[in-house]
């Protein structure tokens, strides 16, 4: 597997670089009051600090034309693709560190199954932000890689979604099979067999290696 850019054309399928707003006192607030696990990955889907600050605002006004959003963080140290997720509205990552991210085609999903062959990985640059589109599947972040080493520096990454995505799951009667895959509010999960999410009930359908990024040479 090879890591391409988020300023590459192939990234373009997934999502766009967002040009013009000025992160640095998200990411700084974000550095500064959150936590990052040596050795497990943590996801907040809002935090009253981040949301507090100007650019929660803009962000919503702008990047999401006036609709409600909620700016949470994800932080860690991450080196599986583990599952694949996708939400009803498009989500954006701010990251304090270089990582990348592991990305599929949601139309390649068929019946809940995905062989992760499908997968792509792209670099993104500490302080670029993200738009990464619903049609996109994704999950946890990973640590960056240069030189076939993976970082040691671990990740924060600030998560923009839609208000009250990743909350508590709807009580829902299934009407068709992607009920199935729904794990969360606004959160559609494929998970593959070998993970914890998979054993706590999640819907498996990731086919082949659960990738790990350490492993690319």
């Amino acid at each position: 597997m090879k890591i391409k850019s988020v300023f590459s054309h192939s990234f373009e399928k997934y999502g766009k670089v967002l040009t013009g707003y000025d992160v640095t006192d998200l990411l700084k607030k974000l550095d500064e009051t959150t936590k990052k696990p040596a050795d497990a990955v943590i996801y907040e889907p809002g935090d009253a600090g981040l949301e507090a600050l100007p650019i929660a605002k803009e962000l919503s006004d702008n990047a999401y034309g006036g609709m409600p959003i909620q700016i949470g963080y994800c932080n860690g140290n991450n080196t599986k693709l583990n599952c694949l997720e996708y939400h009803r509205g498009s989500e954006i990552n701010i990251p304090a560190n270089d990582i990348v991210l592991l990305l599929a085609p949601l139309q390649s999903v068929k019946n809940g199954k995905l062989n992760t062959s499908a997968v792509e990985a792209f670099y993104v640059p500490k302080g670029t932000p993200v738009l990464v589109y619903e049609t996109t599947l994704h999950y946890a972040p990973c640590n960056a890689v240069s030189g076939g080493e993976v970082s040691k520096e671990g990740f924060r990454v600030i998560i923009v979604l839609p208000k009250d995505t990743n909350t508590e799951k709807p009580a829902i009667k299934e009407i068709d099979f992607e009920d199935k895959l729904l794990w969360a509010r606004n959160k559609w999960l494929i998970a593959h067999p070998d993970t914890t999410e998979a054993k706590n009930g999640a819907f498996v359908g990731l086919i082949g290696q659960n990738i790990d990024i350490s492993r690319i040479k």
